[in-house]
């Protein structure tokens, strides 16, 4: 439903950097709210070892760069995806933070997911090391990071045929239990954020913004040198200057004036609001909808001619595509809708295969390399000094043989045999993203298309009586 935030974690006070790795991996895998660990995955790691396999991959990242950051070490990072109640089952909440941990990492960085139950939603936690597999690099925490993986969450959320929030507000400036789902009020300080990231996206210019603020509700003093806001209940003025990161007042006006410099046209100087994609088609806007949230009479204005303009497209669409009824648009939705889902899990199939066939070689191979420096350090009574010395590669074999334990492995599969599978497997996924993209791209359209005829026709579930098509066929027209 929404990807509510992405934290950067590091290392805890007082604690060491492998103390604080398992401390944040644990609770992402705890079993009390995974269903015994069942709701678990990983990805370019075993979930049981990952925080051992996270710090490795950060000794091996120092040696091969010569690189240190101190106390601003980023360890990793923590997101957590949220889901509508009784729309998901935890099992495919499991494949949607997989799919996004996988999407948003750019298959660089290794992960767990932990997808929890234990509150009325299901949400799952993610957390990827900052490092990238490779050893070689650390992911890069960009400007507006948080709002891309809102984002990529809300499409993936989407292509799955789930609900999502339209305007997903940040959560900015609490201590990590509240980060972690805690039930308390929020403060004035996170209200007046969240209505900024409500009303900023429509704002034109600085003075727009303020006028906006004013009509949401709040009062506004610009007289000093610091403006202040003050919503409706509260007993004394906030400055923005006070709310710090993306909020000041100097922050805000960066980012409308960001917002400007992308605006088509260059010369209005007005911000352009929900563009849809040239030569597409997109969702009509519920415009009574918006105005009762507070969208004033230029949205309204402006969402008349979108909605005029989408209406036009989909009637193209629908003569270039041949569907000629609402019967006919059903059907061609629902036969590309599910040739595109059966696609997709065909992909997911093999890349799954395509990660244990992975996994497995890397464990048989490091299980190799290990296993005479474990055989020694058995045979020194396990002895401390010679951990310290071979660390790296103890920890390195343990990782392997709990994997092998994991899989019952009894006798380990050939080397050159996997990597027949592999390339088999990855010929297949080749050949079937060939025609991925075109059909996803034809499945969204024509169920974008579908929900756009239902509400010209006045058709919902249930209700398919020309006389009610009629009437709200009128209704429409009014509002269009």
């Amino acid at each position: 439903m929404a990807a509510t935030w992405l934290k950067s974690l590091h290392v805890n006070k007082g604690k060491s950097i492998a103390r604080t790795l398992r401390l944040r991996t644990e609770y992402a895998k705890n079993a009390a709210k995974t269903e015994g660990g069942e709701l678990v995955a990983g990805y370019a790691c075993d979930p049981r070892s990952a925080n051992e396999e996270f710090l490795l991959s950060k000794h091996e990242y120092s040696c091969i760069t010569g690189r240190s950051q101190g106390d601003r070490n980023v360890l990793a990072y923590h997101t957590r995806i949220s889901f509508k109640p009784g729309e998901i089952t935890p099992r495919e909440a499991l494949e949607v933070g997989y799919e996004t941990a996988l999407r948003f990492t750019k298959e660089r960085h290794a992960f767990v997911v932990g997808v929890h139950t234990d509150r009325k939603h299901v949400h799952c936690h993610i957390i990827f090391n900052s490092t990238t597999i490779d050893c070689t690099r650390k992911f890069n925490n960009f400007w507006g990071s948080s709002f891309a993986l809102r984002r990529l969450s809300d499409l993936i959320c989407a292509e799955h045929g789930l609900s999502v929030i339209e305007n997903p507000k940040p959560s900015r400036g609490r201590d990590y239990g509240q980060w972690l789902g805690e039930d308390k009020p929020l403060s004035h300080k996170e209200i007046a954020k969240r209505k900024i990231e409500e009303i900023l996206p429509s704002c034109a210019s600085f003075e727009d913004f303020l006028v906006r603020l004013k009509a949401g509700g709040y009062a506004v003093d610009a007289r000093r040198k610091h403006i202040s806001v003050r919503g409706p209940g509260w007993g004394k003025n906030l400055r923005l200057s006070t709310l710090g990161g993306e909020y000041s007042e100097a922050a805000i006006r960066a980012r409308l004036g960001k917002a400007k410099a992308v605006t088509s046209g260059g010369g209005s100087g007005t911000l352009k609001r929900e563009p849809a994609p040239r030569g597409q088609v997109s969702l009509l806007i519920d415009i009574q909808a918006k105005i009762r949230e507070g969208k004033g009479a230029g949205y309204a204005q402006w969402a008349k001619i979108f909605n005029l303009k989408q209406a036009a497209r989909t009637l193209i669409f629908l003569q270039e595509n041949g569907i000629n009824s609402y019967e006919d648009l059903q059907k061609k939705s629902s036969s590309a809708s599910g040739d595109f889902a059966a696609l997709t899990k065909r992909i997911r199939e093999i890349e799954a295969r395509q990660k244990e066939v992975a996994d497995l070689q890397k464990h048989i191979g490091q299980y190799g390399k290990t296993r005479e420096i474990y055989a020694k350090y058995k045979a020194s009574g396990w002895s401390r000094d010679f951990y310290d010395v071979h660390a790296a590669d103890i920890i390195l074999h343990r990782a392997a043989k709990k994997y092998f334990d994991g899989l019952g492995v009894k006798k380990l599969p050939s080397i050159n045999g996997l990597k027949q599978e592999y390339a088999t497997l990855a010929a297949e996924k080749k050949k079937l993203y060939g025609g991925y993209h075109a059909l996803k791209d034809l499945s969204r359209e024509l169920s974008t298309a579908r929900v756009n005829a239902e509400r010209i026709l006045g058709i919902t579930p249930g209700d398919r009586s020309p006389d009610a098509s009629r009437r709200q066929t009128r209704r429409d027209s009014h509002e269009i």
